[in-house]
This record gives C-alpha cells, structure tokens and sequence, in this order.
C-alpha cells in the first residue's frame, strides 16, 4: 500500500509561480511512475506532467516550458514547479503513482494511488 500527501498550491496572480509537492510513503516493490494532474469542475482530470519509472519526463502541450516536474528518490517526493501561471491553470491538483510503465503516462486510467488533491487558483 502507498500513500500519497500533496502540499503546496494557494492562489496567485497571472504570470505568477507556485510550487505543489507529493510525499510517497509505504512499501516500494517495485519502480513507479508518478504524474500530476488537474481537474476543474465539470471536466475530465488531464493530465499535465509525469516522469516515466525509467526517468523520462513528459508534460502536456498547454503547460511545456513553463511547469517543471522533479523527482527526489531518496525521499520519495516529487515536486511540480509552475511558472507563467494563467487562469486556465486554476484547478485541483493531483499527484498519482503507479508501478511499473504505463501504456500512457498522462492518462488518469492507468494510475492507482492517488494524493487528496490540492488547490491552484491564478487570478487575472
């Protein structure tokens, strides 16, 4: 079983930054995958950036060259740095875990552990 905390998030102005972090904690049988994603209300969750178990990093289209995800192994944590934030960017923040290599690393589907998510708010 793996438990996952977020932290982080709050609320900010247009073109400003945050920070959302993700605390893994339980038994490591194997490799994970980890990515985060995002939800507004009324929409499916989308997902916005991950790192693959083998360590490739991979973001969504709308968020490239200003999100950054990071991965800390030794304390099993990872961080998702946003920059440039737009209003577009206001949604719940989820990170997710699975093990092994998904077939999609930014669909929701293939994920298991879920964190209790955390929200993002950018005001124009």
């Amino acid at each position: 079983l793996v438990t996952l905390v977020q932290s982080g998030g709050g609320s900010v102005q247009t073109g400003g930054s945050l920070r959302v972090s993700c605390a893994a904690s339980g038994y490591f049988y194997d490799s994970y995958s980890v990515a985060w994603f995002r939800q507004v209300p009324g929409k499916e969750r989308e997902g916005v950036a991950g790192i693959w178990a083998h360590g490739e990093k991979s973001y969504a289209e709308s968020v490239k060259g200003r999100f950054t995800m990071s991965k800390d192994d030794i304390q099993n944590t990872v961080h998702l740095e946003m920059n440039g934030l737009k209003p577009e960017d206001t949604a719940i923040y989820y990170c997710a875990l699975r093990f092994g290599i998904p077939s999609d690393l930014l669909d929701p589907e293939n994920y298991n552990y879920w964190g209790q998510g955390t929200q993002v708010t950018v005001s124009s």
